[in-house]
């Protein structure tokens, strides 16, 4: 548990009377059924410890991604990974996006590394563009952080680009880490995946939280090539760090045929809505091909909210944001006409 330490994210629902939760970019359908039950039906074995190397779930993620077993691996939730990963590395200097997911840098501060931000500009819609290669081609850094699709800005990063970054840091000597947990649910987003086998510096990080909706289970994984990168941050965790009704959890997960393509056709639709009619409202919104939107509006627009019992992501603690940003969810439809029945109400525009 955090003890008298801010929780810089989203999702933390539980120190109020909170009965819609925008904040967290969650899986809008819910955990599938399919995944409830095989918690349930591990539960008689909790007597035992976890499998420590998640044989069963490590195979069902080889088959589901479409590469070797041995560059997987899996850890109690993305940011368990994250931070293995800065343990393991533990870069002198590192580059990131802003803004961007706060867990890297704070990772990396961890180990004593100097983050250097690349920051992204308003005017350009947050995108990253070529002069992000000239930018790390003068720093030089031992470690660079992607987002794909950036949270909180929901925008894809160019396949060119991202394969440009990757080829300057392989000439480098650069780790590069693509934080992907978000992907499966964007309309167009190309994994890198493919360019594991020829790019041991490549590390892919992945989540159950999102896509199956999972965040209370704690369970995600990275891809890379490097066994040698694999040891060392298993050596940096606790053993037994996934639980064995995670594991069950995952590997039933990837069985869910057809879950993952209903939800980005209901994002895709409600996305479009949303953005739309947040404009009406007289919000700056950010176009997102992800399942939530930054968007910069009224003040307090999350205080008064949080009082009608309506929970979002106030953006104001981002590098490279401000007051007045925040980031919503993609939900089911009846709860995305409540939220904008309320901001509606707040801008006084009924």
């Amino acid at each position: 548990m955090l003890y008298n330490t801010e929780n810089p994210h989203g999702g933390d629902i539980y120190g109020g009377d909170i009965d819609l939760d925008f904040s967290a970019n969650t899986n809008p359908f819910g955990t599938p059924e399919g995944v409830l039950a095989a918690v349930r039906d591990a539960l008689p074995d909790m007597h035992r410890y976890p499998d420590p190397y998640c044989r069963r779930l490590v195979g069902a993620i080889s088959e589901f991604e479409g590469v070797p077993r041995e560059y997987i691996l899996c850890g109690n939730g993305a940011a368990d990974l994250i931070y293995s990963f800065c343990e393991a590395v533990r870069p002198k200097t590192a580059v990131e996006l802003a803004p961007t997911f706060s867990e890297y840098s704070l990772g990396l501060e961890r180990v004593g590394c100097r983050t250097e931000r690349y920051v992204l500009d308003q005017k350009n819609s947050f995108d990253i563009d070529s002069s992000f290669a000239d930018y790390l081609e003068v720093h030089r850094p031992e470690a660079v952080f992607l987002c794909n699709p950036n949270n909180p800005t929901g925008r894809l990063a160019p396949v060119s680009l991202m394969e440009q970054v990757l080829g300057l840091c392989d000439d480098m000597g650069t780790r590069l880490f693509v934080d992907e947990c978000f992907l499966d649910l964007t309309d167009n987003g190309v994994s890198m995946k493919s360019c594991l086998a020829d790019h041991p510096g490549l590390f892919i990080l992945k989540a159950f939280t999102k896509s199956y909706g999972m965040a209370g289970l704690r369970l995600g994984y990275g891809l890379c090539s490097d066994s040698g990168l694999l040891s060392a941050m298993s050596r940096t965790v606790q053993p037994w760090n996934v639980s064995a009704p995670a594991q069950a959890a995952g590997a039933a997960a990837l069985k869910e045929d057809g879950f993952l393509e209903k939800t980005k056709d209901l994002v895709r639709t409600e996305r479009s809505r949303l953005e739309m009619e947040l404009e009406k409202l007289g919000f700056q919104v950010l176009g997102s091909s992800a399942n939530y939107i930054l968007f910069h509006g009224a003040p307090e627009l999350d205080t008064k909210l949080r009082n009608a019992g309506i929970a979002i992501r106030n953006c104001g603690n981002y590098v490279g944001l401000g007051p007045g940003w925040y980031r919503i969810a993609v939900r089911l439809h009846d709860e995305n006409t409540r939220l904008l029945e309320a901001v509606g109400q707040i801008c006084g525009k009924e």
